[in-house]
């Protein structure tokens, strides 16, 4: 069993950054691709970052390609999510979620594990 605790939510400015971090619980961290999905109210949650168990591979939601960066750090099981030039269109609950094998994947069905959301407000 894997527990996810994000955290690092809150309201922003457009035009602002937040630092999102997903602590899990654990041994087997490095073995688990981890992911990033969101969730905007009368939307489905959706896919906006990944990372591989090693770090090697990251991939992005086009929608924010360029701005957002995943990274992880193996030695103390966190992934984080660095959001910069934030637009009121990236406001939702932010779920970090964490699969069973090393390899990166898009589609929510992939992932077994999730955490409980923070929520990212930015205002105009």
């Amino acid at each position: 069993q894997v527990q996810l605790l994000e955290s690092g939510g809150g309201l922003v400015q457009a035009g602002g950054s937040l630092r999102l971090s997903c602590a899990a619980s654990g041994r087997t961290f490095s073995n688990r691709a981890m992911g990033w999905f969101r969730q905007a109210p009368v939307k489905e949650r959706a896919f906006v970052a990944g990372i591989s168990g090693s770090g090697i591979s990251t991939a992005y939601a086009d929608s924010v390609k360029g701005r957002f960066t995943v990274s992880r750090d193996n030695g103390k099981n966190t992934v984080f999510l660095q959001m910069n030039s934030l637009k009121p269109e990236d406001t939702a609950v932010y779920y970090c979620a964490a699969r069973v094998d090393t390899a990166l994947r898009r589609q929510q069905y992939e992932y077994r594990y999730w955490g409980q959301g923070t929520q990212v407000t930015v205002s105009s």
